[in-house]
């Protein structure tokens, strides 16, 4: 299944901050962050999220997948991890790890192959509750 190899292989290269792999998975880069409101569409912006996202948490990555599959996208249920090392949106590093189950939703256009859009979920609370003691920082 070509989809399925697509999404294994940008998730595989996330983990290894091989990013000129993941932009290749996509036929248009775009992340959307549910939780937070964030776009990062095109390019220049998806750049943006991986540079600012790995600056605050170097060793993101993620685990536990389980895919499943329709007929215009593959979700995926992972674990995200990571260590607050930098800052991100104001905050400076804690030095605190998070393990947080998330949703992607990773889209493509009918018959396509390549990745338009990877749409994420996960509860801001239970980060929030790792990295600063709290639920709401």
């Amino acid at each position: 299944m070509r989809r399925e190899a697509v999404v294994r292989e940008h998730m595989a290269s996330e983990n290894v901050h091989d990013f000129e792999t993941t932009m290749g998975t996509f036929d248009h880069p775009r992340y959307e962050i549910v939780p937070t409101g964030e776009i990062f569409d095109g390019p220049e912006r998806v750049d943006e999220y991986f540079r600012t996202t790995r600056a605050a948490f170097p060793d993101q990555r993620n685990e536990n997948a389980v895919l499943h599959y329709a007929d215009d996208s593959v979700v995926v249920e992972f674990d995200l991890l990571g260590t607050h090392e930098g800052e991100i949106r104001g905050i400076p590093g804690t030095g605190n790890t998070f393990r947080c189950r998330m949703c992607a939703f990773f889209l493509f256009e009918p018959g396509g192959t390549g990745i338009v859009c990877e749409r994420v979920y996960f509860d801001q609370a239970t980060i929030a509750q790792q990295l600063f003691g709290q639920a709401n920082p």
